[in-house]
């Protein structure tokens, strides 16, 4: 076996910036069939939390050591929003231009791009696209200031819990990432065509079941 190297050439990788987000509110039949692009994104935080440890005992000794189960959160944090966002931000409209909150949250997907560089290629070395299954938006803040010699534009954040869904032959999980340095550039095309949308075809959210099909799972 050849000795490790360390930060080779074309091996110092880093990941920066957010972009390209796409919400998907979910319907009825847990689908995410019409997305649209979310302007203004500025912060996608992810936190996962849970798979805490609990160690057992016996014989004096440390038997096992259980892990709880995980669960996937984020934060978003934009300047504004898509006006499909409101009803899943508690907001429904009483009639045009009048909104009222406190409603029923509704559940959505969401989908945005990280850029990935090297000490080569700098930002242009490629991309990670991150899908979001299920989530739904806490009640967020909104701080309202006057205008004065600093201005600065409001920033709205939700924080965002997730329920799992199904995975073919997986445990459910509610985040995906594909890596663009690593797949195939006519299926990651395939991918971005449906979940961008073109001139006749609208944007709409795969299901990890139908991702799938366009990323099969390859043997050995």
């Amino acid at each position: 076996m050849p000795k490790l190297v360390w930060d080779g050439s074309s091996k110092r990788l880093y990941e920066t910036g957010v972009n390209q987000g796409v919400l998907y509110p979910k319907d009825a039949t847990g689908a995410y069939p019409l997305g649209v692009a979310w302007n203004g994104l500025t912060a996608v935080t992810e936190s996962p939390s849970g798979a805490e440890s609990n160690p057992l005992y016996a014989d004096n000794i440390k038997y096992l050591d259980l892990r709880s189960a995980e669960e996937f959160g984020a934060t978003i944090e934009a300047y504004t929003y898509p006006d499909e966002f409101a009803i899943c931000d508690g907001s429904a409209e009483l009639s045009k231009g009048v909104i009222v909150g406190q409603q029923t949250r509704k559940a959505f997907g969401l989908c945005y791009r990280t850029i990935l560089g090297n000490d080569i290629a700098n930002n242009d070395y490629g991309y990670k696209l991150h899908l979001i299954y299920d989530a739904t938006a806490s009640p967020s803040e909104k701080a309202y200031a006057s205008v004065n010699d600093s201005p600065e534009a409001i920033t709205f954040s939700w924080e965002l819990a997730t329920t799992p869904v199904a995975v073919p032959g997986l445990k459910p999980a509610a985040a995906i990432t594909i890596d663009s340095t690593k797949v195939d550039a006519a299926k990651l095309l395939a991918l971005e065509a449906i979940l961008y949308g073109d001139e006749l075809i609208p944007a709409r959210m795969p299901l990890p079941a139908e991702l799938l099909t366009l990323f099969p799972v390859v043997a050995g």
